[in-house]
């Protein structure tokens, strides 16, 4: 049995997001998270002894320049050469703006395909490895046609960097179907780019193996590379961890808590189960405490001391850490306004959201927000027009409850 290893977008040395990070301890225990991730896939295609590691693109993270980057990326490689172990590299959008992509004297087992395509035998084996790199920081077209034919009675694996016909949060390179994929004759496309893990096809094989690391909230949850084997021409292929962070939501029900100390054993279990189900070292967490309880406005008015105490409860786990904690907690049903000033106001405020005018200025304020933002985050707040309207009412109500909160603490 011939074994492969295929990953993509691992963006080396790019940093991790976090409202976390401002916390020293976690911001020196991820900041190299990246370069973790890439180790790991070294260790794996080492220990299942791999015959070739596939880089399908953004090995790099931009224009910025990193003498350290290209020292621990040659030391990665040369751990590969030692064990006989190839590597084949293609060249995405990120890749083609890095100055150290091609200033770096990379090991002799790597190759890296060229921007007009190729095709390299692995080995005495009848494998073959095409790929065609980016050659500029676009590609508006097809790369397919710089392909050149599979070779007729042998297993031919393709690498491209590709957006295929398009994903939300991404923008366009290299666009293309699955359908036109299959229609090449290629055993197993080695995609990259898109990064969220997705096997498109079986037969022929169609993979994006996703990002290695999650960088953001973005990108949640246990990431991985994609293993390969090979059996008289059959191809199977298996996910192997290598996320060294990630990012998670946890949802957590507060209506059966009658009391403040329920509602922090609550947590505590919540958090404590996280933790035993985590995929990766360390997981950053969006705590969302929703559900009815009695003391609603007390917990949004002292939202600063519930974050802190959560914080502490996330800390106690050894592995977990909080990121944000969002508040969407409601009155319990029955509840009648009880006549006072602040009442009063949230009933105004209440009226106001409803208002078209008002509706239509935070579509148009959270539209300005999200455009700063970068794709992939843009595109996990607010993936469609109907997502961002639902977003824009939900930010309104949240800080009609906040101001609500705030009045009747200061009125006790």
């Amino acid at each position: 049995m011939i074994k492969l290893l295929h990953t993509a977008d691992i963006h080396l040395d790019s940093p991790l997001k976090s409202l976390a990070l401002r916390d020293p301890d976690l911001r020196d225990r991820v900041q190299a998270a990246t370069r973790g991730a890439f180790t790991r896939i070294v260790d794996t295609a080492l220990d299942e002894d791999v015959s070739g590691l596939l880089i399908a693109g953004d090995l790099y993270d931009g224009a910025a320049r990193s003498a350290r980057t290209a020292a621990f990326l040659t030391a990665q490689f040369d751990r590969l050469r030692e064990a006989g172990i190839p590597v084949f590299l293609i060249k995405g959008n990120h890749d083609a703006e890095n100055p150290i992509t091609g200033e770096v004297a990379l090991p002799d087992n790597v190759h890296v395909f060229g921007g007009r395509g190729g095709c390299v035998q692995l080995g005495d084996r009848d494998i073959w490895i095409h790929g065609v790199s980016f050659s500029g920081r676009h590609a508006p077209e097809s790369l397919l046609p710089k392909f050149s034919p599979p070779v007729a009675g042998a297993v031919n694996i393709a690498l491209l960097h590709s957006s295929l016909a398009g994903a939300s949060g991404h923008d366009t390179y290299a666009p293309c179907t699955v359908a036109e994929l299959s229609a090449m004759g290629f055993d197993y496309w080695a995609l990259g780019h898109i990064h969220k893990r997705q096997v498109h096809a079986e037969a022929p094989w169609v993979v994006m193996p996703g990002t290695p690391q999650g960088r953001d909230i973005g990108e949640p949850g246990a990431q991985s590379a994609t293993l390969l084997s090979i059996d008289d021409g059959r191809i199977t292929v298996t996910k192997v961890p290598s996320s060294q962070v990630e990012f998670l939501r946890l949802d957590v029900d507060a209506t059966r808590c009658k009391d403040e100390d329920a509602l922090r054993a609550r947590l505590r279990r919540a958090l404590r189960e996280a933790a035993e189900t985590l995929g990766s070292d360390t997981g950053i967490v969006r705590l969302r405490l929703a559900g009815t309880f009695a003391r609603r406005w007390q917990v949004e008015r002292d939202r600063d001391t519930w974050e802190e105490m959560i914080t502490g409860m996330a800390r106690e786990t050894g592995s977990l850490w909080l990121d944000k904690l969002e508040i969407a907690l409601s009155d319990p049903a029955g509840r009648t306004p009880d006549g006072s000033a602040t009442a009063e106001l949230a009933t105004l405020m209440q009226s106001i959201r409803t208002e078209p005018g008002f509706a239509a200025t935070m579509e148009a304020k959270l539209a300005e927000v999200l455009s700063d933002l970068p794709p992939h985050l843009r595109a996990a707040l607010a993936p469609d027009e109907k997502s961002a309207t639902e977003l824009a009412h939900r930010l309104a109500e949240d800080g009609a409850r906040i101001v609500e909160a705030a009045m009747k603490g200061a009125s006790e």
